[in-house]
């Protein structure tokens, strides 16, 4: 048990990201390839953000970042 303690408190953001892209995704892997292509950048982007989260960088700095183009 406390192998997965330690893993979830150094990379919680990454695990949750990554959780919140598949089950999103999920739905749409039941309806054809490239839905479960969908699947796959939903898992990328959950996880870049949750690499995000645990840096602890600001959030709203980082989505103005994307406002800002």
């Amino acid at each position: 048990m406390t192998i997965l303690h330690d893993i979830l408190d150094k990379h919680l953001g990454k695990v949750l990201g990554v959780l919140v892209g598949l089950v999103f995704g999920w739905f749409a892997i039941k309806y054809g390839f490239f839905k479960a292509i969908f699947v796959l950048l939903c898992v990328l982007a959950g996880y870049y953000i949750g690499k995000k989260l645990d840096e602890k960088i600001d959030f709203g700095d980082f989505l103005a970042r994307f406002r800002d183009r």
